[in-house]
């Protein structure tokens, strides 16, 4: 089992303690899963002061992995969603092994680091598992260990390495910016349109809109008005509209 993780170059962390126990909150309009406790913009700037490890600065947007400067343990964590859709054939080869570890990380020294963001989306059919790789050369080898960070939330490690991070069930996760996620079980037609959302907005479809291809406009356009009009799991659909309004606002009414 893997004791300790590099995550760039010679910055590693150990594998310890307990996960994250707040729920990740998946911001589809800005296609990201985060596990923080700030619930603001303010709460946001005050937490990345307290704190150190991989952290955005300027332009640079980096994954977020931030550590407590006095115990060294994880206290939160930002991920990107890569908007390239790997094809179903990889994305097939995605291993189910080894089972998720719910532990926490302990950084080995109190010093900032860089985790670049992943590059390969591979989704599982029905979209019950979102997995995100560094590329796709890691579906080469087995996964050393799969490391449970926070509830659904897993690093991907190979070689002692991380390499990825995976998120079971998105639907449930879904929010908008710094809300927490509905605690309710998702709707089926959520499911539905999820997938439908997700399709939209990564490549190949998200070319075809943004070029204005009258199909993909039209699956746009019924993606939109299916969620305006869904009566429940609001909080979901709005959070899907956030992102497909936006869409059809730039692209949809021309």
């Amino acid at each position: 089992m893997t004791v300790k993780l590099a995550l760039d170059g010679d910055w590693t962390a150990t594998v310890t303690g307990e996960p994250l126990g707040m729920a990740p909150r998946f911001d589809f309009r800005d296609f990201c899963v985060r596990v923080a406790p700030y619930a603001d913009v303010e709460e946001w700037q005050r937490f990345l002061g307290e704190t150190f490890g991989s952290r955005p600065w300027l332009w640079d947007t980096p994954d977020e992995l931030c550590f407590d400067p006095g115990s060294r343990e994880l206290v939160g964590v930002v991920v990107q969603l890569p908007c390239g859709d790997t094809d179903a054939e990889d994305a097939a080869r995605v291993p189910v092994a080894p089972l998720v570890r719910p532990a926490g990380l302990r950084a080995e020294e109190v010093r900032d680091f860089r985790l670049e963001v992943t590059t390969e989306l591979c989704r599982a059919p029905g979209d019950t598992v979102l997995t995100c790789l560094r590329d796709l050369d890691v579906l080469d080898e087995p996964l050393e260990a799969r490391i449970g960070i926070a509830p659904d939330v897993a690093l991907l490690v190979q070689h002692g390495t991380v390499v990825g991070w995976s998120l079971t069930d998105p639907v449930r996760y879904l929010t908008t910016t710094f809300a927490p996620p509905d605690p309710g079980a998702p709707a089926p037609a959520t499911r539905l349109l999820f997938t439908a959302c997700l399709d939209l907005v990564t490549v190949p479809l998200i070319d075809e809109v943004t070029d204005r291809e009258p199909a993909a406009l039209a699956r746009l356009r019924a993606a939109d008005e299916a969620l305006r009009n869904q009566r429940e799991d609001r909080h979901r659909a709005d959070a899907l509209s956030a992102l497909i309004a936006d869409l059809v606002e730039n692209y949809g009414n021309r």
